[in-house]
């Protein structure tokens, strides 16, 4: 409704931060992997799908909704896709130059559904016996990316999932687990628990990679910023969803999930959006909206919460993303 003006594939109301990265670099739209009409990969592919996973899943789709592309799928797809840059022969294929992989910006934004996806069943204490499986994996990926000639990767921390509507609804707490800021204390602390994992890992793979950049960066401070204080940033609700059903202080129910209309107690009931969604930080009280992934675009782009710091205008002619 914001950008776009039509279905586009993103679970939010305009632009992810993948676009807003691209516009900031003065590139088209990255074309998704699995999009076999009208795409073009002559400058990069995105190769993540909603609800994936960086473990590989031990279920269904369509029985969790969890996405069959894990991050070892996507390493596959990516293999493929360098694969079949060098085997081309025809011309006029859109398809980037074979010495692109060397020269290219890696970019990681994973691991939120490894930590979320079982929360409710297993607990903060379950869930934190297996993130450091998430942390070496997307550390093997890294490694194997370099391998095959990468030299620059990015990789953003996990978001204050204890502050997204759908789950201050979802999970079980009661008045002691809820910070001045109403997000869940306990999930938040294991979220941070699991970015300083990610931090000091990625670090030593840094030592270890002397001649490659891999970068941290902190987008979990951004974001939770925002929730906290929407309004120092034009915004105006943190923990209530834009788009969703219910109303009240987090407009969200998982029985009427953005998008999607249910019948309650004999009557049809759609989920609405609301006509603001520029002074909403959650789209759909899981995903941010256009206007929070701008501000923290703005904030990837001045390095200031990258480890070690990356000024992109030291590398790159920056466009305005608008």
């Amino acid at each position: 409704m914001t950008y776009f003006k039509k279905p586009a594939g993103r679970a939010s109301d305009g632009r992810l931060i993948i676009d807003f990265l691209a516009q900031a670099l003065g590139l088209p739209f990255l074309s998704p992997y699995l999009q076999s009409i009208g795409s073009d990969y002559k400058h990069g592919a995105n190769y993540a799908t909603m609800a994936s996973t960086v473990l590989m899943p031990n279920t269904s789709l369509f029985v969790t909704g969890i996405s069959p592309f894990s991050l070892a799928i996507q390493l596959n797809q990516m293999k493929q896709f360098k694969t079949k840059v060098e085997e081309k022969v025809e011309q006029g294929i859109k398809l980037p130059s074979s010495d692109i992989f060397g020269n290219s910006l890696y970019t990681f934004y994973i691991g939120q559904n490894d930590f979320t996806f079982n929360l409710a069943v297993i607990g903060v204490g379950g869930v934190q016996e297996y993130l450091p499986q998430v942390v070496s994996q997307i550390v093997a990926t890294i490694k194997e990316l370099y391998n095959l000639g990468g030299r620059t990767f990015m990789v953003l921390n996990l978001a204050p999932v204890g502050c997204y509507p759908a789950f201050l609804v979802e999970f079980p707490h009661d008045s002691s687990n809820i910070d001045d800021f109403g997000c869940l204390i306990s999930y938040n602390n294991a979220v941070l628990n699991y970015n300083n994992m990610l931090k000091e890992t990625l670090k030593q793979t840094r030592e270890s990679l002397s001649d490659a950049s891999v970068i941290y960066v902190d987008t979990h401070s951004v974001l939770l910023e925002l929730f906290q204080h929407p309004t120092s940033h034009g915004l105006q609700y943190g923990t209530k969803a834009c788009c969703g059903y219910g109303g009240g202080d987090y407009n969200f129910d998982p029985k009427v999930s953005c998008g999607n209309t249910k019948e309650i107690n004999g009557s049809i009931m759609p989920a609405t959006t609301c006509n603001d969604p520029y002074n909403y930080v959650s789209w759909d009280g899981i995903h941010s909206t256009e206007a929070a992934n701008k501000l923290i675009t703005f904030a990837i782009l001045n390095g200031s919460f990258s480890d070690p710091p990356f000024i992109f205008q030291e590398h790159c002619d920056l466009q305005p993303i608008g």
